[in-house]
């Protein structure tokens, strides 16, 4: 329980003891040395502790504004860093298509030259099997009217029973191909 004013001033009527700070008769030099108390602190708040609090958040807010700068200034060179890799890198795209393009180009040159070769030595085999073949019948042809006529020579001989020149059998056998 709080003791008041009054009750203290019934306490010191009866002779008591009072709590010095609720006796009246020391409020005055309470209040002046609180006024002094009170003075000195406010003087020593202003003159030393102010200032250095001052001093510690300027730091801090210097020391932050350079973060700050630094941290731009690296984020500045990364962005550049980034531009830069991004560039290097659509520059080898293109270079690797360029080389995938010249290897392409270079296969198929390759092959167009190769299957021409293929086709000239089967253009040339061919030309030589129909040659040949051209040949065969030539001389398939040229044998059909020996055998032909001799044929016909063997027939006559076999049904007439007669033997006919051989200049007569040819004369027939020409005007029957003929």
């Amino acid at each position: 329980m709080f003791v008041t004013a009054a009750l203290a001033a019934e306490a010191v009527a009866d002779g008591e003891k009072v709590f010095p700070p609720f006796d009246s008769s020391t409020y005055a030099s309470q209040l002046f040395w609180l006024a002094i108390t009170f003075g000195f602190f406010f003087w020593f708040m202003s003159k030393v502790i102010v200032p250095r609090m001052g001093e510690i958040l300027e730091t801090r807010q210097d020391r932050i504004a350079g973060d700050l700068d630094m941290a731009r200034d690296l984020q500045n060179e990364a962005d550049e860093a980034l531009a830069a890799y991004e560039q290097e890198l659509a520059q080898a795209r293109t270079t690797a298509g360029e080389i995938g393009q010249k290897a392409r180009d270079k296969a198929k040159a390759e092959a167009d030259a190769e299957r021409q070769k293929v086709e000239g030595e089967l253009a040339s085999k061919l030309e030589e099997a129909e040659s040949r073949i051209a040949s065969i019948r030539e001389k398939a042809m040229a044998e059909v009217g020996s055998i032909a006529t001799d044929t016909t020579a063997e027939i006559v001989d076999r049904l007439i029973g007669t033997s006919v020149t051989k200049a007569e059998l040819t004369k027939a056998v020409g005007a029957a191909r003929g």
